[in-house]
């Protein structure tokens, strides 16, 4: 690299590019721990509870049908009881006109009114490292049922069997329940039953009413376990959820988003009140429309972790390159013609430390957090690139304009980090500004570097005056 500065830029671009080698290593390191991570939140989650929808509840109400059918009976022997036969020898038989009673399919109704009220609290578990925020909640929901309705679905010598009615009310997994879960009908407690066999793979609840239609108001008292997701499905023809946790980051999803909201660093509050029309699924039906529903009307609300620490490293990583570059490019000018320009394998050097504070950053993060991670790591690539400056580079107090502009570098970045929103646009007036700065600190630079032009340009130093030749003494 002692040739022209045109060269050496050329040079330092290659080694920029080569430096993808070892970023690119640094961001797998970083994946396969986020992977890890994913994993240990998961088998938590999965212990605890898992993600939660709540849907229901529904009344099932059994139909039979009686039809009058004619039966073919043998004609029996009365004294050897085998079959008769005629004078043909073909067997005989006798119709007999009986009824007999088939089940049908049965009708399902969905509530008239349904009122949903979720207070939640969470907590931290951890397993090694990692911790995993975790929430149990409190459910109470008030319904009531459209018996009238119930006949408009049935055909022709079709009838309700009323006193084989049940309520069902799915959960995402049973073992999620915890405390005392009770389903009253008019201040009646009714007996309640998981259900057979998890219909559909899924978990839920069922209690056998009697005559519902003794039954005006019904009251579900219910405690669950759960990680990342608390969410609801509309399924009454006026459905009114409420949720209070003191979790401070919501995260709003599904079909729904609510009417109101409150967020405060103690928690959260939101309410949704979604009429019949904005759902798809018929009040009254003669097929289990649940799992239709959970998947076109589900709404809830998420417990969002903001922009964790595996999503800095791995957004950090990613303007890896940038930042070594704009590093390669500060030493480049603050060198100037130096009579010993840095060499190849110095650049690599600072490229390597400036990988490894990538990893360290991480390292420190699963241990102290985030921040403290990156002033500690940060700090000490800073301090490191800025001594190989003084001692290596031989750069001497032009060092200090390097360290200063590192230290802006990751003061930056780290503003970048912490926003995850703006973090595009800075980054993008981050290059914007690096390569505007270049362009002009470099407006007068011989690139070519012709050993006979005496004008040295650069910001960081002073042009040279020619001084007229000594002249020799008059004789």
């Amino acid at each position: 690299m002692h040739k022209s500065p045109g060269y050496r830029f050329f040079i330092l671009s290659v080694l920029v590019v080569l430096m993808t080698v070892p970023v690119f290593f640094v961001g797998s390191v970083i994946d396969k721990r986020a992977d890890y991570n994913r994993v240990t939140r998961y088998e938590i989650g999965h212990e605890w509870g898992g993600r939660q929808q709540l849907s229901g509840p529904v009344l099932v109400i059994p139909v039979q049908k009686t039809v009058s059918v004619r039966d073919k009976i043998e004609v029996l022997d009365p004294v050897t009881g085998h079959q008769m036969t005629d004078v043909n020898d073909k067997p005989l038989y006798r119709y007999k006109d009986v009824e007999r009673t088939y089940n049908q399919d049965s009708v399902y109704i969905y509530p008239d009114n349904l009122s949903v009220d979720v207070e939640s609290q969470s907590q931290e578990r951890r397993r090694g490292i990692f911790t995993v925020p975790v929430y149990s909640a409190q459910a109470e929901m008030q319904f009531d049922f459209p018996y009238d309705k119930a006949t408009k679905v049935l055909k022709a010598k079709e009838v309700l069997v009323w006193d084989k009615a049940e309520v069902r009310f799915h959960v995402s997994s049973n073992r999620a329940l915890r405390g005392a879960t009770e389903l009253l009908a008019d201040g009646k407690a009714l007996p309640l039953e998981p259900s057979a066999s998890e219909i559909h793979g899924k978990g839920g609840i069922q209690a056998l009413t009697g005559d519902p239609r003794e039954h005006e108001r019904y009251h579900l008292k219910l405690g669950l376990n759960g990680t990342e997701a608390l969410e609801f499905t509309p399924v009454g023809r006026t459905s009114e959820v409420s949720v209070t946790s003191d979790w401070a980051h919501p995260e709003f999803r599904g079909n729904f988003l609510p009417d109101g909201h409150e967020v405060t660093e103690a928690g959260f509050a939101a309410n949704w009140t979604i009429p019949h029309l904005a759902r798809s699924i018929p009040q009254v039906s003669r097929e289990d429309t649940d799992e239709a529903a959970r998947r076109s009307s589900g709404f809830g609300v998420g417990f969002y972790q903001p922009n964790d620490f595996y999503q800095k490293a791995y957004r950090a990583a990613r303007y890896g390159m940038l930042f070594i570059g704009l590093t390669f490019l500060t030493i480049f000018l603050v060198e100037g013609a130096s009579k010993r320009p840095t060499h190849p394998v110095q650049y690599i050097l600072v490229g390597l430390a400036q990988s490894a504070f990538f990893l360290l950053m991480l390292a420190l993060s699963e241990q102290i957090g985030f921040a403290m991670a990156y002033l500690v790591s940060a700090g000490a690539t800073v301090a490191l690139i800025t001594c190989f400056g003084v001692v290596a580079l031989r750069l001497g107090k032009r060092a200090l304009v390097l360290g200063l502009a590192q230290a802006v570098l990751y003061t930056v970045m780290y503003l970048i980090l912490r926003s995850a929103d703006y973090a595009l646009l800075a980054g993008s007036i981050l290059l914007f500004a690096a390569i505007a700065g270049t362009m002009f600190a470099t407006r007068n630079e011989d690139w070519y570097g012709d050993p006979e032009k005496k004008a040295k340009s650069g910001w960081w130093r002073k042009r040279e005056v020619a001084q007229p030749l000594p002249q020799a003494p008059a004789k």
